[in-house]
């Protein structure tokens, strides 16, 4: 049993760590054809180094994140051969919900700001149990965006505790590109039900725009696992369990349920969350009849997910690209999941009227 939870173990570290399937140099991100455009997603970014970290508790170095600093290094340096319009970020921001790591998140993020529209989810780690986001309050504000014009706003904030969803914990952003009007918004881990009828009314207003989500849980293993190999074995699925808000919380099945397949003008929706998942791809259909492409995307490591998209009459057509930020690498595959389709892949969409 030893013998097999060590395996276990083993596969979920190599995991994390895209790898060449062949002997064949990895092939390399070119330049964004003319017309095109891109929206990148940044996976959880929570390999924070030096003092009171995870990976080095008893360190005495300053606190740092290499692979954050290069991700968003990478993304300013590609913003204009990439044609890149909007950045999102899937949530745990952070490893420890602490002032040293906030504040290597927002210099990390200081990077991005002005130079690009961006939108950020706040995964279970950016927050307590109970939900309570006061340290990303303090370091993202609505404040921070409400200068400029793509900022939507933002979801009030709980009744019963000021401390609970508010100021920018739930946003929404405008963008156009491609001669098309977007809509993305970004939903905490587990959003309750009073932010669940914000959304709702955000995306029933702006029924003329395609929409994206980004929420932190989306898919992984259906039911929650009870073993650490059940991270990695379990059957794969939008996920019936939650981990923050307590009762308040909803799972993301209540999620599509109370939100997402309601909405005709919904394309996709965006999480991370889960590392021995770390790359899933789904569709499924809403009650319109609109395709929603539901996308996981959680390598823990130095690979960010680029979604290139081609505008067409009525459609447009997008392409996933798992690039490494630091070598520009494409990735052919990780020891989690082989298949390298699943990190380099097609997707379509159609734009459906509301009827």
């Amino acid at each position: 049993m030893h013998i097999f939870r060590l395996l276990a173990l083993l596969i979920v570290l190599l995991g994390q760590y895209c790898f060449p399937v062949t002997a064949i140099a990895a092939d390399r991100l070119t330049p964004a054809p003319s017309g095109t455009f891109a929206i990148v997603l940044i996976p959880d970014t929570q390999a924070y180094k030096g003092a009171n970290t995870k990976a080095e508790p008893d360190s005495a170095e300053v606190v740092t994140n290499p692979i954050f600093e290069g991700h968003v290094d990478w993304i300013a340096n590609h913003i204009e051969d990439q044609n890149i319009v909007f950045v999102s970020h899937v949530g745990d921001i952070v490893d420890k919900n602490v002032h040293e790591q906030w504040a290597v998140a927002r210099k990390c993020m200081d990077a991005l700001h002005g130079k690009v529209p961006y939108g950020i989810s706040v995964g279970n780690h950016d927050m307590t149990s109970s939900g309570d986001s006061t340290l990303f309050r303090e370091y993202f504000p609505a404040t921070r965006f409400e200068r400029f014009p793509w900022y939507g706003g933002s979801f009030a904030g709980s009744k019963a505790d000021p401390k609970i969803s508010g100021s920018n914990s739930n946003s929404f952003q405008l963008f156009t590109a491609g001669g098309i009007e977007f809509l993305f918004l970004h939903l905490e881990c587990n959003a309750p039900d009073d932010v669940l009828e914000w959304a709702n009314e955000v995306l029933r207003r702006h029924v003329d725009r395609p929409a994206f989500i980004t929420s932190h849980m989306g898919w992984g293993p259906k039911e929650k696992p009870t073993t650490n190999e059940g991270f990695v074995a379990a059957e794969k699925g939008r996920m019936t369990w939650s981990k923050i808000h307590g009762a308040r919380g909803n799972t993301p099945q209540q999620l599509w349920e109370k939100c997402y397949r309601l909405h005709p003008n919904l394309i996709a929706v965006f999480s991370g969350d889960q590392s021995r998942t770390q790359a899933f791809k789904a569709e499924s259909r809403g009650n319109h009849g609109n395709v929603v492409h539901e996308l996981l995307q959680d390598y823990g490591s130095g690979w960010l997910r680029l979604y290139r998209f081609t505008p067409q009459l009525n459609r447009f057509e997008g392409e996933a690209i798992t690039v490494h930020s630091k070598t520009g690498e494409l990735c052919q595959g990780t020891n989690l999941v082989p298949d390298r389709t699943e990190h380099q892949f097609r997707l379509k969409f159609d734009l459906v009227k509301a009827k």
